[in-house]
């Protein structure tokens, strides 16, 4: 390959290193992992969910993919060409590789898969990311050809994380079929979706070395803990701190950043949060320090806008303290306000997510002093993906948006026209910043538009950006090989166990 991009830190790989310990691997043939919510649809052009993505990512892949460390490696692509104007891209296709129900890859998938993603021939646009292409072809069954509208300075990822669909197959919704190292078996709704190995997988050193691969939903945490001290489970996620603290003696405890963002998502079009100073004053009101402490027992990082510090040459390190805890003036702000005697507020958290949930709750409190009396109103993870990620109707949330390798996908959120603004943030200006950065080829030029764009979202607070929380993983001492990625994906094929 020409290009790897990377985007990990050297804690994370370490991480890595630390927990793919040497064992002998044994011959088991079912794991079974938790998953703290439903899938919200297994076809990837209507799932909303990154927990649902963490784990079809198994069944589905791209062109290209990426490793642990954010590296970009073939895939269904064995290499590819960039034109000298960085407009035309040709991707070289693997032969012999097979969908699960038996059918051969071809360039006809890749062709049918990017006119969707883009709204080409008058289709139905499944994806925003993708409007930048101009156009696809096939030359012949093994040679795609993706011309764009203009340049972009991270094409390469977007292809990555865009899987290739079966041109001529309509269940994936019931019955996903891919050409990953996974294959869907079943799902029992409120109970368990069961995957198995792909035994014809194309890369036989990326191959899955367990046979089946059960995912339980789990919404509880206590539920998971009692299965988990059982022998029920083999693996948890998204365990709280104290709990990982408590279970560290008998399990592995794997613990890394998340490359997330904890928000208390404002909708600016519903007043009195459509004007700024309310903004501001609640964004002066939270103390993001007590957050962090009781809620995720001290392991997360305290954020000042929408971008986590693990994508590195991005990030902008200039914003803390702008609007930094402060009650007296978060008390100014409020008396410059049109709702000087405050307020009735309510905040709408999934229930499932007990991070969120007891987010909620500490603000609830630390806004009293403000007159605005808040309300938890908690929904189940589909009720909040329709009415709050879709329609918009609440007034405030607490929810992570979960993390992306290209800083366009992270920030991309907040454009004016981005049909998932669900905070209904519009700027100009930042719309502006934003067109140039995705756009702009020079890495350093692209780092310094999104650095500006992540200025203006601090200075606007059209959110609470509160932090990147750590993730914790917990697994039986016989299992090996779990895998931390930049993004939400829980890798099944370099899961193994041990003696």
């Amino acid at each position: 390959m020409k290009k790897s991009i990377k985007f990990f830190t050297l804690a994370l790989i370490a991480a890595t290193l630390a927990f793919s310990s040497c064992g002998t691997k044994k011959s088991h043939d079912t794991l079974r992992m938790t998953m703290c919510s439903e899938p919200d649809s297994f076809f990837p052009w209507k799932s909303a969910s990154a927990e649902t993505a963490a784990v079809t990512d198994n069944i589905f892949e791209g062109l290209l993919k990426y490793d642990g460390n954010g590296s970009l490696y073939p895939a269904l692509a064995e290499s590819y060409s960039v034109s000298d104007d960085s407009l035309t891209y040709t991707f070289k296709l693997r032969k012999g590789v097979k969908f699960h129900n038996g059918t051969e890859f071809t360039s006809a998938d890749c062709v049918y898969t990017y006119k969707n993603l883009a709204g080409l021939d008058g289709l139905t646009t499944r994806s925003d990311n993708m409007q930048i292409v101009k156009s696809v072809s096939a030359p012949d069954d093994y040679t795609f050809v993706i011309e764009l509208k203009k340049t972009s300075g991270a094409f390469l990822l977007l292809v990555a994380t865009s899987p290739i669909l079966l041109h001529d197959y309509n269940d994936n919704e019931t019955v996903p079929v891919g050409t990953g190292p996974y294959k869907f078996v079943s799902y029992s709704l409120h109970e368990k979706i069961v995957f198995e190995r792909n035994d014809d997988y194309y890369d036989k050193e990326r191959a899955g070395k367990i046979k089946n691969i059960e995912i339980l939903i789990m919404t509880d945490e206590n539920s998971t803990i009692s299965a988990l001290q059982s022998g029920q489970i083999d693996v948890a996620q998204m365990i709280s701190g104290t709990n990982a603290k408590m279970l560290k003696k008998n399990f592995k405890i794997i613990s890394h950043p998340q490359n997330m963002v904890q928000i208390l998502g404002m909708n600016n079009s519903y007043p009195p949060l459509s004007d700024l100073n309310v903004r501001k004053a609640i964004t002066c009101a939270i103390d993001k320090t007590e957050i962090i402490n009781g809620v995720f027992d001290g392991f997360a990082t305290e954020l000042y806008s929408n971008f986590s510090p693990i994508l590195g040459d991005c990030y902008n390190d200039k914003l803390a303290g702008i609007f930094s805890y402060n009650i007296e003036k978060a008390k100014e702000y409020m008396s410059k306000s049109a709702y000087k005697n405050g307020f009735d507020m309510t905040i709408t958290v999934p229930a499932n997510y007990q991070p969120h949930v007891d987010t909620a709750q500490i603000i609830v409190n630390m806004l009293k002093p403000l007159g605005i009396n808040c309300t938890i109103v908690p929904v189940e993870w589909t009720t909040w993906l329709d009415k709050v990620y879709s329609k918009a109707e609440y007034q405030t949330t607490v929810i992570a948006f979960a993390g992306k390798i290209d800083p366009a996908e992270v920030l991309r959120r907040y454009c004016s026209d981005y049909k998932r603004n669900f905070v209904k943030y519009s700027n100009p200006e930042y719309d502006k910043n934003f067109a140039v950065a995705e756009s702009e080829i020079d890495l350093k030029k692209r780092a310094d538009y999104f650095k500006k764009c992540q200025e203006i979202l601090t200075m606007d607070c059209p959110a609470v950006f509160i932090c990147d929380p750590g993730r914790n993983i917990i697994t039986q001492k016989n299992v090996a090989g779990y895998t931390p990625y930049p993004v939400n994906f829980y890798d099944f094929s370099t899961l193994y166990f041990v003696d």
